[in-house]
């Protein structure tokens, strides 16, 4: 089942995510992907996340494709222009990875090759028209294809970000360029993210609540800190210092967001950085049993 045909369906969506390695050992990845098959119906695969260089998204798509997972395959416009990611998403797609996450990406500043010159000939919305072009069999520029793809693509939103007008703004402009669902950054204020629903029901995509698994007080902090659009409240860090076993409170937190919103949107998209085997522990918790049940 691929992930346009489980939001046809009307399921609660589930979705989590693999990084590609840095070389080419796949094993872990995987691995990670095979203990998270029955209970989600994609696994998200990031783009040199954090401007950090590892193993082809697109070649790890395929490798999951291969072994009967759903990929999704996240294109960024900050290391190809608009030759480039043309040219991937039609070879992608030619493999049947066909369902996209569109953003803009981090800057390599962030990243382990600062000396990198970053491209950013497209952003998001761009790459969500060159989306629409190549469906439509053409490129971007007008010319013919020989055999058009069908390309599901969706983008990112920050339900928290401050002030949140602008956001609200590129939410609308994403939609209209074709974005057909969305993975919200990481979101832990239910107040907050169900006001944003309000907004999103009206635009008629579907929204996949984001859920990173906090496993310490720590890991909250630096996020808050570091990561723009993440606001970890202060009572969920407090329960967390008070724990005697953060990892087991980090995934009651999510599952808990998840209980409480799980009418409100269309799935969640749990994101694990590196404890992908925490994943079926957040479902179990929320009552959320394997695809298809």
């Amino acid at each position: 089942m691929t992930l346009k045909d489980a939001f046809e369906r009307g399921e609660f969506v589930v979705t989590s995510e693999v990084g590609p390695p840095k070389g080419i050992d796949i094993a872990e990845m995987m691995h990670a992907a095979e203990n998270m098959k029955s209970r989600v119906h994609a696994v998200n695969v990031t783009d040199n996340q954090a401007a950090v260089m590892r193993l082809s998204t697109i070649a790890a798509c395929i490798h999951l494709k291969q072994a009967g997972l759903e990929p999704v395959l996240q294109v960024t416009g900050r290391d190809r222009n608009r030759l480039a990611i043309q040219s991937d998403l039609l070879g992608a797609a030619s493999f049947g990875v066909t369902t996209v996450l569109a953003l803009t990406g981090d800057h390599v500043v962030v990243g382990d090759h600062k000396q990198a010159k970053p491209v950013f000939d497209l952003d998001s919305v761009q790459i969500l028209d060159a989306v629409a072009a190549l469906n439509a069999g053409t490129d971007l520029m007008g010319n013919d294809l020989k055999g058009a793809p069908e390309i599901f693509a969706g983008a990112v939103v920050t339900p928290d970000s401050n002030p949140i007008r602008p956001q609200l703004a590129k939410f609308d402009k994403k939609v209209r360029a074709g974005a057909k669902y969305f993975q919200t950054q990481a979101v832990y204020d239910k107040d907050s993210f169900l006001r944003f629903m309000e907004h999103a029901r009206c635009r008629g995509a579907k929204v996949l609540a984001g859920i990173v698994v906090l496993r310490s007080a720590r890991m909250a902090r630096f996020m808050n800190k570091n990561i723009p659009g993440i606001a970890v409240p202060p009572e969920l860090i407090n329960e967390l210092e008070a724990s005697k076993e953060p990892e087991a409170t980090g995934i009651e937190i999510a599952a808990r967001f998840i209980r409480d919103t799980r009418d409100a949107c269309d799935g969640v998209h749990i994101m694990a950085v590196g404890a992908e085997h925490l994943v079926p522990k957040v479902l179990d918790a929320a009552g959320i049993g394997e695809v298809g049940q």
